[in-house]
């Protein structure tokens, strides 16, 4: 069933998802070799809780296995999506994706950006930008009448016009008072197919792109999605609301960006 929300609930809903915002600026302010994931996951809980809201990701029930054990999602390199921090020192010239939610006075924010660690090769610093030129173009297409499958489609065709695979299995979603709602939205699709868009519609869009084969594995943790080919992965995450005619962007890559542009 789609929620569709009302002006109030979408102020709620812009506050929590612009302490997302926050929290991956904090994050990014800590990213460099030597630096590794737990360590960032601990940055991001304590901000997230210092804000009055709770960390989404942690305990989130996984039916084939255990909880998720942290409070943002770090996937490095291969990894598509769910990485669980862990000890392992990230390096220069990586990659990783730290996707975040919160729940701030009931309603939830979502967000997720791909960092470079130091430098990164020109072929991985383009699969970065496509992908988050994706994201936007597929933002373009959430207007009131149009469909769920112009922004799948808005993200298909940029990215495998450019050479990269399109992860089918994960898809982005409806959110509100829960991080996950309907309607599903895929990263591909037909014009004019699926849901039709409506005001007060919130979506997070979330393309998950890979460097070759979109082709995946689901690793021995129960969580961390791979890439089978071993091609490295980009995901850029925004969640909207479809506001007074138009897409509303609620979450915010602004701060993060700041503080990414002052590192350099």
């Amino acid at each position: 069933m789609i929620i569709l929300k009302t002006e109030e609930e979408i102020e709620m809903m812009r506050r929590a998802n612009l302490l997302v915002g926050s929290t991956l600026a904090e994050v990014a302010r800590h990213i460099r070799p030597g630096v590794t994931t737990r360590q960032l996951d601990t940055v991001a809980e304590e901000f997230i809780r210092d804000h009055g809201a709770t960390p989404t990701f942690k305990g989130f029930p996984n039916p084939m296995g255990p909880e998720f054990p942290a409070s943002i999602c770090t996937s490095v390199n291969e990894c598509v999506v769910h990485g669980v921090p862990d000890d392992k020192p990230l390096k220069e010239g990586d990659i990783v994706s730290v996707d975040c939610g919160t729940l701030l006075d009931g309603f939830c924010g979502d967000s997720c950006y791909t960092f470079a660690v130091g430098e990164v090769s020109p072929e991985i610093a383009k699969l970065l930008r496509v992908t988050k030129e994706s994201l936007y173009k597929a933002i373009e297409q959430a207007l009131p009448g149009r469909r769920i499958g112009d922004i799948g489609w808005a993200v298909q065709t940029h990215c495998e016009s450019n050479g990269y695979g399109v992860v089918r299995e994960f898809v982005g979603h409806g959110i509100g008072h829960d991080m996950h709602e309907d309607p599903q939205v895929p990263n591909y699709g037909r014009r004019g197919n699926g849901p039709q868009l409506r005001n007060g519609l919130c979506i997070a869009i979330e393309p998950m792109i890979t460097q070759h084969s979109p082709a995946i594995w689901l690793m021995e943790d129960k969580w961390s999605i791979h890439t089978k080919d071993k091609g490295w992965a980009a995901h850029f995450e925004h969640t909207i609301a479809i506001h007074r005619g138009k897409a509303d962007i609620l979450s915010s890559f602004e701060e993060i960006e700041k503080v990414i542009e002052q590192q350099h």
